[in-house]
């Protein structure tokens, strides 16, 4: 490729005329057909300007797909990698999100406090206020966070949603919760409110509710441990083939200071209640502020450090405020990422 570098002053007057009038200079040059079609920003803030790579991604062919392929100068794996800095990315993937076009070779990222991202926000310690704006001054004068996110795959199914990668995965009593703080928004209750509802809610249902409740009777659902492959041993309280709750993550730190998963460190956590006793529910405040009382496990709170976990659930389950059907999935690290902080 050969580089053609674009002068600072004439960025910045592209970055402030406007796409009408840029087509309309391009139509005056008999150029009618030169925009991209269905693109759309996914957040709003200054204009992205830059010289455009494009490149673009179609299904393998199994006999044509090997390493050594991969190994070509003609690659992606090589496209990406000669690509200049300050070029705009520009990538057909067909209309799959999921489609891993950076590979494990990922830029520098910047994420801000909208929603699905706050979780991740708190553990890069980003401002909780941080604006686009912010996010870009840090590039050059803020520190950087690395993080590897859930990979998740389906073991039984084909889906265009799969495989995917995100920061926190719950399942049971988290669905449930979800679902519930689903309805209090649509309630018209809404933030910590809703949030805040929707614990005391399953808290009150954990404790009080008949063993047919969906809050106490769990999900079905079987835990395999990788490297050893073992499965997770069930520990006998309510139906062996159910667990009330599972949780997953490769954060640090949770949001509200929660430590469900113990003391604060990498690598990928997995935490799994097996029963709702009203022991364990009257505990909980105390186990999610870090206690760990010598017969936690015994009472069928599971906490484990693992390579990668296999899990078949009977019920949706939730990646980062997403839901998933049932089915068999293995969730493993995915690569390293580096993230912009203040």
């Amino acid at each position: 490729m050969t580089e053609t570098p674009l002068d600072a002053a004439l960025l910045a007057d592209l970055a402030r005329v406007s796409t009408a009038t840029l087509t309309t200079v391009l139509l005056k040059k008999g150029l009618r057909n030169v925009w991209i079609r269905g693109a759309a920003p996914l957040r709003a803030g200054p204009r992205v300007v830059g010289p455009a790579f494009t490149m673009r991604f179609v299904p393998a062919r199994e006999d044509l797909a090997t390493p050594a392929a991969w190994a070509s100068p003609r690659s992606t794996r090589a496209a990406i990698e000669a690509m200049p800095e300050g070029a705009v990315a520009v990538i057909d993937a067909m209309g799959l999100r999921g489609a891993g076009v950076f590979g494990d070779d990922w830029p520098v990222l910047a994420v801000l406090p909208k929603g699905k991202t706050n979780a991740l926000n708190v553990d890069i310690g980003a401002p909780a206020d941080w604006s686009l704006a912010q996010a870009i001054d840090a590039f050059h004068t803020g520190s950087r966070v690395t993080r590897r996110p859930l990979d998740i795959s389906a073991l039984d199914k084909e889906s265009e949603r799969l495989p995917v990668r995100g920061f926190i995965l719950g399942a049971g009593a988290f669905t449930l919760g979800v679902r519930a703080g689903q309805e209090a928004h649509s309630m018209g209750l809404f933030d910590s409110l809703a949030v805040g509802m929707t614990s005391a809610w399953g808290v009150v249902q954990g404790m009080f509710g008949a063993n047919d409740n969906p809050w106490r009777r769990g999900v079905e659902l079987t835990v395999r441990l990788y490297p050893g492959g073992e499965i997770l041993a069930h520990s006998g309280h309510g139906d062996p083939a159910r667990r009330m709750i599972l949780m997953a993550s490769t954060l640090h730190r949770m949001p509200l200071g929660l430590k469900m998963f113990g003391t604060r460190r990498s690598g990928l956590k997995l935490a799994v209640l097996d029963r709702a006793r009203r022991r364990m529910m009257a505990s909980l405040p105390l186990i999610l502020a870090g206690w760990r009382p010598g017969w936690l496990e015994r009472g069928g709170y599971h906490q484990r450090d693992v390579d990668s976990f296999e899990f078949a659930i009977g019920d949706q389950f939730i990646l980062d405020g997403e839901a998933f059907p049932a089915g068999r999935y293995l969730v493993a690290q995915g690569p390293e990422l580096t993230f912009v902080s203040a």
